[in-house]
């Protein structure tokens, strides 16, 4: 039994194995489409029927996990507590009516985590044998889930998307994890691998049921822009006034310099000239990069008054190639890789916000990363560990009056006009090694296999030692900036790159700095243009950024795969974890006061639910302004490295 359960080469349909082959062939990331004339050939009954159990399985693990359904555990005891959690059991749960049963057999492992076989499944409504279906599911349990009325249709949407995205993915096909760990292109071509690993990722945020909405794409954008799809993509670019944007840049970077590596002498030419031709002087604009998308279904309509007056210049498209990423809005630029990440404002809906840019927080960007860096580089324990991360070095935001003076701070109709840049990591890596996004030690292949297992397998270590070195590279860093700096990453799996040695994590890599660290304490005096990364955090709440971003969020996760897939038991994966924070501890006595008062080994913490979250309200979880304020808790979990204390 998996967490994320297998399809067999049957479900995932005829053209799979085709489309497999043509994405490990094809290094530049152009997305594979069969030739035929229906526009939707992954929506077969078959494929959806898949995506469905899928999903229906993952809500129930998510919602159980965050307390929202209430499971009667069948046969012997009455509760997922009775005699031992960690064994198989069945169970059921009910509908808000009664009139629908989903019954399933899971284990409960470490942090309340539900283990829960898809194909043992089984939906009854009204007595009589039902398909699992993910948007019935929602329905039939809107009031347990808390869903407003007016909300409920826009997470419907959220979750067709979502299935529909699934099926796409079991049609399209990907390599083999045991591929992916050893690079599809044999290592000839690292950003090839880097790239390839980044758009074979078929699961999404591992909490959020709802987790690839991407509310704004029909299915041509879909094939376009998705990360899945791996299609190539040119970037829209248009001239600003200077009177309405802004550009800030590190303080080793000024405009013309960051463009023109950016983008090479020619095509700045070639921008002057068509400035020229519509009748403007060059040197009163910036060049700013935009989403496709974002031209096409926003600016053109929505900015129309910024255009016509000429404030906004559209100069065409730019001659490079990029591959969207994870976060969809970011582009990695595969005609010369070492050039910098674009990263674009996307008026879509996607898992719980708008994904805008705000212009205010672009102004402070590249400050808040030379802060960052510096600190990083100064920082004797960070260094030991080879923590690194890629700074967001530009930026540029648009400010467009009608709609500042026409909408409350925080509006996306505020937020839908700017970029940054953010440097590549390929300079950060030496012989031999290779890159990956660390959401690939929560992937699956199409057969199930964990791609971490085949790592490990790699590496010819055992699996207590590999866990080692990756906690060395990835936790240990996280907790020193808990003690020493009460300082704050968002370091999901999207948000850090691991650097592999034969398959072996040696150093994590930050990245999506500015909008999303936090300095939560007085430890540190920051400048003024960076004071905006500091909240008002409650010190309780203060550790949460270890138990909840990383066990409950990563870990949680990553433990049951291991365990499920044989490399160790639950004692080997958390006890390896304990002895990397003690081991450190060790080394950093005068930080005693700081363990104590935010305890890693304390008996319990916080469950603080991104779900509920969603459900409370699925177009803005979280007030940006006070990430604390809004957080949804649901009691208390056990903490996994209590009993290694």
């Amino acid at each position: 039994m998996t967490t994320i359960e297998t399809f067999t080469s049957a479900e995932l349909g005829s053209g799979a194995g085709a489309a497999a082959a043509a994405l490990r062939a094809n290094s530049a990331g152009t997305a594979y489409t069969a030739s035929t004339g229906n526009a939707v050939p992954h929506l077969s009954p078959e494929r959806w029927a898949v995506a469905n159990r899928h999903l229906v399985r993952k809500a129930l693990a998510e919602f159980l996990h965050e307390r929202i359904l209430k499971p009667q555990r069948l046969g012997s005891g009455s509760g997922p507590d009775a005699d031992h959690p960690a064994d198989p059991a069945a169970y059921v749960v009910r509908s808000d009516d009664g009139s629908t049963a989903y019954s399933f057999a899971a284990r409960v492992l470490e942090l309340e985590h539900w283990s829960v076989d898809a194909s043992s499944i089984r939906c009854t409504r009204s007595g009589e044998d039902a398909a699992p279906d993910a948007l019935l599911f929602i329905t039939e349990f809107r009031d347990t889930l808390g869903i407003r009325e007016e909300m409920l249709p826009v997470y419907l949407e959220e979750i067709s998307s979502t299935l529909a995205g699934h099926s796409y993915k079991q049609w399209l096909g990907q390599p083999t994890a045991q591929e992916l760990a050893a690079g599809v292109t044999g290592g000839a071509d690292v950003a090839a691998d880097f790239q390839a690993i980044e758009r074979s990722m078929t699961e999404g945020h591992p909490c959020f049921v709802a987790n690839n909405g991407r509310l704004g794409f029909g299915i041509s954008d879909y094939r376009a822009f998705a990360p899945e799809t791996g299609a190539p993509v040119r970037l829209e670019w248009i001239g600003v006034h200077r009177s309405k944007a802004v550009f800030t840049a590190s303080a080793r970077l000024n405009y013309r310099a960051h463009m023109e590596a950016e983008l090479g002498a020619e095509a700045m030419l070639s921008f002057d000239a068509e400035f020229r031709a519509q009748g403007v002087d060059p040197a009163e604009y910036f060049l700013m990069p935009v989403h496709p998308w974002q031209w096409e279904n926003k600016l053109t309509v929505t900015f129309a008054a910024e255009i016509a007056q000429q404030h906004i210049i559209h100069l065409g498209t730019g001659k490079d190639s990029y591959q969207a990423q994870q976060s969809i809005r970011t582009f990695f630029n595969t005609s010369h890789p070492a050039r910098s990440y674009v990263k674009t404002a996307m008026s879509v809906l996607n898992m719980g916000f708008m994904r805008g840019l705000s212009p205010q927080y672009m102004k402070a960007t590249p400050a808040i990363n030379d802060w960052l860096q510096q600190l990083i580089l100064t920082d004797k324990a960070l260094q030991k560990r080879g923590l690194a991360m890629i700074s967001e070095t530009a930026a540029i935001g648009y400010h467009n009056g009608y709609y500042e003076a026409a909408s409350a701070k925080g509006s996306p109709y505020r937020k839908m006009l700017s970029a940054l840049w953010r440097e590549s990591p390929l300079t950060l890596l030496g012989d031999r090694q290779q890159l990956a996004t660390m959401a690939s030690l929560l992937h699956t292949d199409s057969a199930g296999k964990p791609m971490v297992s085949a790592l490990m397998e790699r590496s010819g270590l055992e699996p207590v030692e590999w866990l080692q070195r990756y906690f060395e590279a990835y936790l240990v860093p996280l907790v020193h900036c808990l003690y020493q700096y009460e300082l704050a990453f968002m370091p999901h799996g999207e948000n850090v790159i691991l650097v592999l040695e034969n398959g072996v994590p040696v150093q994590a890599i930050m990245k999506d700095i500015a909008e999303e660290i936090v300095v939560m304490g007085d430890r540190l005096d920051l400048p003024g243009d960076v004071a905006r990364i500091k909240a008002d955090i409650p010190d309780g709440e203060k550790v949460l950024a270890i138990f909840t971003d990383v066990f409950d969020c990563i870990f949680r996760f990553l433990g049951a795969l291991l365990v499920e897939d044989g490399k160790l038991s639950e004692d080997e994966f958390w006890g390896t974890a304990a002895r990397a924070i003690k081991d450190y501890q060790a080394e950093h006595p005068e930080l005693a006061d700081q363990f104590a008062r935010h305890d890693l080994f304390a008996p319990d913490f916080e469950l603080s639910c991104l779900n509920r979250l969603q459900l409370r309200n699925n177009q803005q979880m979280l007030d940006l302004t006070d990430p604390s304020g809004g957080l949804q808790m649901a009691g208390r979990l056990v903490n996994p490295l209590a009993r290694f204390a």
